[in-house]
């Protein structure tokens, strides 16, 4: 790495973008940024946002150069890291992973079910194409993501790129600190085991005490996200698990209580989200705005910055800290493949993550769950970079929120079409006609 720190942001006109400044303000000290560049591929937005990100930073006196592009190689040349939030067709093309769904009586979802597949097969290539062009124009960056769905593009870059890169997501941090909050155990430490937005605490540990027994009996649930409409686990449900699951679970242990919250919401949660996004561009655009909105923590986005900013933070500085991220397996859970991607805990310093190796791990229950899973996501990845149908077919008969061959084969011909513009591959024969 160079020694002038420069930092992408691809996808910076998504309105979490200011949460991003926010935590380099708080660590203006120890990540000393040259340059900062903004790029989105949408100019309203990015001139909107990007506005206010140079109004966050002026105000800071942050002596770093703020660049706004929509030209990718201008914003990935000699950067240091790159950090992606893109969201391929927009939140119209999530609003159709919702809503077409419903139709066959699957859950439309952003990252589980038919729809976070087809969010996968729109999301792979671009950033495959986003890693070609950094091992020519930054061969020495970190790629962090947060584009979802964040752990099958962990999969996908990791096993189909040489890029050096980090999946993340807020889910872990939300939830170690809901839990510390409840059981009043502020230096807790966690195992905590799983895939992307299919994960579980499995040990709760202060003071070389184990307070999981604790937390089942009690039937300890952690904070839901703000994007998800919860109504919690049950505690029987909590000690048949013998696990605390994140919130995303509740698709998969309440599967027909949450299509039938789906078909009866009057809006979709993306539909939702761009009435928030509308309202937030709208603060926004406010010229004497220079701080982040409170509005921006009723997306799903709560800590995000303290996230995405402080793994920035470990690696530049060598810190050898512990946190969750998404990356290969490697031995860390002896139950997985080395090449699987997983969401583990992982010592982070100058060389990027070593995954915590959990030993003696015997929950039955996550074991088969976690393979069942990563069955699919293997699948799912193997369908974005080739095209595949036959592929795509085996992935969703793998997914427990599917299942059936009429109602996935159905649905995956009427989302195909719908998305036709961002399905390049699944069109190919067709043109070649």
């Amino acid at each position: 790495m160079s020694n002038k720190l420069k930092i992408a942001i691809i996808g910076s006109g998504s309105t979490y973008t200011p949460e991003l400044i926010e935590g380099m303000i708080k660590r203006k000290d120890i990540l000393p940024i040259d340059e900062l560049v903004l790029m989105d591929i949408d100019a309203r937005k990015l001139e909107i946002v990007g506005g206010i990100c140079k109004r966050m930073i002026q105000t800071e006196n942050l002596p770093c150069r703020v660049v706004m592009t929509q030209n990718l190689d201008e914003a990935l040349l000699n950067a240091s890291f790159v950090l992606c939030q893109i969201r391929v067709g927009k939140l119209p093309a999530r609003v159709l992973d919702e809503t077409i769904p419903l139709k066959y009586n699957l859950i439309g979802q952003e990252t589980c079910g038919i729809g976070g597949f087809f969010k996968a097969m729109r999301t792979i290539p671009v950033m495959l194409h986003i890693a070609q062009r950094m091992k020519e124009l930054c061969p020495d960056a970190w790629l962090i993501n947060f584009s979802n769905p964040a752990g099958i593009i962990t999969e996908a870059l990791l096993n189909h790129s040489g890029v050096k890169m980090l999946g993340l997501c807020n889910v872990p941090f939300n939830m170690f600190k809901s839990i510390r909050e409840t059981l009043q155990a502020e230096h807790a430490s966690f195992t905590y085991v799983g895939l992307n937005h299919l994960s579980w605490i499995t040990a709760i540990e202060q003071d070389g005490k184990d307070y999981l027994k604790t937390a089942l009996e009690m039937g300890l649930n952690s904070e839901a996200m703000k994007n998800i409409p919860s109504s919690g686990f049950s505690k029987e449900l909590v000690q048949m698990a013998g696990a605390i699951p994140s919130s995303y679970l509740e698709y998969y242990y309440f599967k027909d209580k949450k299509l039938n919250l789906l078909k009866e919401s009057e809006l979709t949660r993306g539909e939702k989200c761009m009435q928030i996004e509308e309202e937030l561009l709208n603060i926004y655009s406010d010229s004497q705005l220079h701080t982040k909105p409170d509005l921006l923590s009723t997306r799903g986005g709560a800590n995000y910055s303290e996230v995405a900013i402080s793994l920035v933070d470990a690696i530049y500085n060598d810190k050898q800290e512990i946190h969750v991220v998404n990356l290969l397996n490697k031995g860390a859970l002896d139950f997985m493949e080395d090449s699987d991607a997983v969401e583990v805990c992982a010592v982070i310093g100058k060389d990027g993550a070593e995954p915590i190796k959990v030993h003696d791990f015997r929950n039955k229950h996550i074991i088969d769950y976690m393979r069942m899973v990563k069955a699919y996501e293997r699948e799912t990845v193997a369908a974005a970079v080739s095209g595949s149908e036959d592929a795509a077919m085996r992935a969703l008969l793998m997914n427990p929120l599917v299942g059936d061959y009429n109602a996935a084969l159905n649905c995956f011909n009427e989302l195909k079409e719908a998305h036709k513009d961002y399905l390049p591959l699944f069109f190919a024969k067709e043109t070649q006609k």
